[in-house]
């Protein structure tokens, strides 16, 4: 007889997923499985296989963290992003509901178009302007037409010490280029991914296996750091710390107009998000973001520091 609740994560070693292995641990046994993960694999391109790893593991929580997430690709790919951002999200949230299981996804501020001028709530109009932001608001609405209990949790502009993010790119090109040329037109609120997942974790633990609960409190929710951002402010605080820490070719970080750095997808010009709603549920609220990107880069600087004194 199963007596431990499990908890089955997708996204692999994908940076909210890596995290989420670690936070969720203390309630549960979680199982997070990825294209290429042992002993349980799970490629949401083939949502045909989504279905039976379901009703294989029986988990008692589903938290997908998997996503199509290469905004100027999916503009190319739109049939691959349809199917990872839209399509499995679809299932997983039928193959909960055959197993009793309640689900929470990750979505994004893709969703809106950037036209507001305060942070969008969750009951704002969506309006995406791309493949991803479309795939992903396709999803959201698929789950929400399951029957399943759910979450949407939307969060932005993530980052973290593993995986591929806008800190570690720029921390790599300021030791290799002595300017840095960054767009100061784009707002938003760099969220760092570990913070998402002690939320997720703490959204969990208050919910637990409450069905009337988790019937209260089913729906879409903001989760983005406190404050905003431009990603020229973000990248000139990724650099001033960096380079207190380390030597670095990069003498200044300029900004730059969005027309300056074309790319095949239109990003959002403002896409600040609203939090009160987590926080009059939960009573969560996230660090502000320049806080948080201190801390992520201290542990950075910390785990240099070990490999280079053992």
């Amino acid at each position: 007889m199963k007596t431990e609740r499990r908890i089955l994560v997708l996204g692999g070693d994908g940076q909210v997923a890596w995290e989420l292995r670690r936070t969720l641990a203390t309630l549960g046994e979680v199982i997070a499985v990825g294209r290429r993960t042992e002993p349980y694999a799970l490629d949401l391109m083939q949502p045909e296989t989504i279905v039976p790893l379901v009703d294989q593991l029986r988990p008692d929580w589903i938290v997908n963290a998997a996503a199509y997430t290469a905004v100027d690709k999916a503009e190319q790919e739109p049939e691959i992003a349809a199917a990872v951002n839209a399509a499995a999200p679809g299932l997983l949230a039928e193959a909960a509901t055959r197993v009793g299981a309640q689900l929470v996804h990750f979505s994004t501020d893709y969703v809106f178009d950037g036209t507001a001028t305060e942070p969008y709530q969750e009951g704002d109009a969506p309006n995406p302007q791309g493949v991803y932001g479309r795939t992903k608001l396709d999803g959201e609405e698929a789950i929400a037409k399951s029957g399943c209990d759910w979450l949407v949790l939307r969060t932005a502009w993530v980052y973290g010490a593993r995986g591929g993010n806008f800190m570690r790119t720029m921390r790599r090109l300021a030791r290799e280029r002595e300017e840095l040329r960054v767009v100061a037109d784009q707002h938003g609120a760099p969220t760092w991914s570990r913070h998402i997942a002690e939320a997720t974790a703490q959204i969990l633990a208050q919910l637990g296996g409450d069905r009337a609960a988790w019937h209260r409190a089913c729906g879409v929710y903001h989760l983005t750091s406190a404050g905003t951002a431009t990603w020229h402010s973000f990248a000139s605080a990724i650099v001033e710390h960096q380079r207190r820490q380390e030597s670095i070719a990069c003498q200044r970080v300029t900004a730059i107009t969005t027309a300056d750095y074309p790319t095949p997808a239109k990003r959002p010009a403002y896409s600040v998000l609203d939090n009160d709603k987590l926080a009059a549920t939960f009573g969560l609220r996230l660090p502000d973001w320049q806080a948080a990107l201190a801390r992520v880069q201290e542990d950075i600087d910390a785990a240099a520091s070990s490999l280079r004194n053992p």
